[in-house]
């Protein structure tokens, strides 16, 4: 296993980034392509893809599609497309953090720290959520519903597992993010609102409708038991 898949055209910036990395002691791959990053997944498995958009060929938005439709490697985004709309069209392909260029290759070390510790701890737990035919088990980071596996990002999967943790509960938009993203993240609080509605497309009949995650206005969410 490989700690991070680093997938990034720009020869300089990667040598850098891989240097500073294996500094920290992480086992790296540096691809220079969307299609060589994705052909290092079919052979490798990875904890951690740090991925740039503008690739030539299959862009970065492309590669996030594809690794998501497989499993849920935390995705970080690194791109110079500062827009709202980009920000929003990757976190909702399935990211699980954008971060702007040029950055903090120190802050961007912590966010792989944090995005890694929290996978961990995740997969260390051996229980098992349920909630009618919503499954959640904590050791195989999976989700099931109707018996069958849900693809998610890792960010949904802790969504979830927050929401069935408080059932029943009013859950402050804020204490939410805090929860899942950290107070010391540099993601922005409407991240969570994207994430929100990913999370119910694939657990509410109907999504616009939803009976599970329902909207406490002006407030936060609650999760209802069905």
């Amino acid at each position: 296993m490989v700690d991070l898949l680093i997938i990034e055209d720009n020869v300089e910036l990667g040598t850098i980034l891989s240097d500073f990395l294996a500094r920290d002691g992480y086992s790296l791959f540096h691809a220079k392509s969307g299609e060589e990053g994705m052909e290092f997944l079919k052979l490798n498995t990875v904890k951690l893809v740090l991925l740039d958009v503008m690739l030539p060929g299959l862009d970065g938005f492309g590669v996030c599609r594809q690794i998501r439709s497989k499993g849920n490697i935390p995705i970080i985004i690194m791109s110079a497309k500062v827009e709202k709309e980009d920000k929003i069209n990757g976190l909702t392909l399935g990211a699980d953090d954008y971060v702007e260029k040029p950055f903090d290759i120190e802050i961007l070390s912590a966010k792989i720290k944090a995005h890694l510790r929290r996978s961990y701890e995740l997969k260390e737990k051996t229980t098992i959520l349920t909630d009618g035919n919503l499954t959640i088990d904590l050791d195989a980071t999976a989700v099931y519903l109707n018996g069958t596996a849900l693809v998610m990002t890792m960010k949904e999967f802790e969504l979830l597992v927050l929401f069935l943790e408080n059932k029943g509960k009013t859950l402050q938009k804020d204490w939410i993010f805090n929860k899942v993203w950290g107070m010391d993240s540099f993601s922005e609080p409407s991240t969570l609102t994207v994430h929100i509605n990913k999370l119910r497309e694939k657990i509410e009949r109907s999504p616009k409708e939803p009976k599970r995650i329902v909207t406490v206005w002006g407030v936060g969410y609650k999760y209802e038991t069905i």
